[in-house]
């Protein structure tokens, strides 16, 4: 029986990759996506290169769809051996010039969007006999790379917003994962955060250095992590990195 993975933001960049890549291993993927068009024609795509994938609709940012989806899938498959919480948004402003309405829109994707699907896919993963939970931040996280205002991450001075809601997702990670090991419910789930590094996708005007194919490296990794692999931890394809 071929485990089921369940990728959110995946009708294109990442993860659309990462459902590719997860598929080319065998699993069973259910492609996320808001937009129920772009879902079904990536769908088209990744079905002719062979891949059993569906598209399944959800907007991260309400809760009424979340949990539309969360009952689709209970009703078509039963369990989620693999949550990817990847849909997020990047949308550049000054900091000096950020407003909360600004910090707001980001967070409700890549934070609070977040928290919701887990929050309804629990049920699903803890029927799995080892589920796993990657969230996809990004290396902006890290406050011990940005305090160093050498680096990118302490010049840059249009993602507040964005690089603020991934630190958010490291806390998550964590906070989960201390209580999952707390509960006999879900003690079997392993959790994470990963980051694809600087790819070029649509968040960011495809400027990275590094592929999609590149950066989904890490997310299969650790979507596809041993009983005793880490738990709770940030990671870039080359291991650990400092919070």
């Amino acid at each position: 029986m071929s485990r089921i993975a369940f990728v959110t933001g995946a009708n294109k960049g990442l993860g659309k990759e990462v459902v590719r890549q997860l598929g080319q291993a065998g699993m069973t993927m259910l492609l996320g996506s808001r937009d129920a068009g772009r879902g079904a024609e990536a769908v088209a795509e990744l079905r002719a290169e062979g891949i059993d994938v569906q598209s399944i609709r959800i907007d991260v940012t309400s809760d009424a769809s979340v949990i539309a989806a969360a009952a689709q899938i209970e009703a078509e498959h039963g369990r989620v051996d693999i949550l990817v919480n990847n849909a997020g948004m990047l949308r550049r402003v000054p900091t000096i010039e950020t407003s909360a309405a600004n910090m707001r829109e980001t967070y409700d994707t890549n934070v609070f969007g977040l928290v919701r699907v887990t929050r309804q896919m629990l049920p699903l993963l803890v029927r799995s006999d080892a589920p796993r939970i990657v969230n996809v931040a990004s290396t902006s996280a890290s406050l011990a790379l940005t305090s160093d205002p050498a680096t990118m991450f302490g010049q840059s001075d249009t993602i507040l917003a964005y690089a603020s809601s991934k630190t958010a997702i490291l806390m998550l990670t964590q906070h989960y994962a201390h209580a999952f090991q707390r509960s006999a419910t879900h003690r079997h789930i392993r959790i994470n955060s990963v980051t694809p590094g600087h790819i070029a996708t649509d968040l960011n005007g495809h400027a990275g250095t590094r592929t999609v194919e590149q950066g989904a490296r890490v997310v299969m990794t650790f979507a596809t992590l041993p009983d005793d692999g880490p738990n709770g931890g940030f990671f870039n394809e080359d291991g650990p990195l400092p919070w």
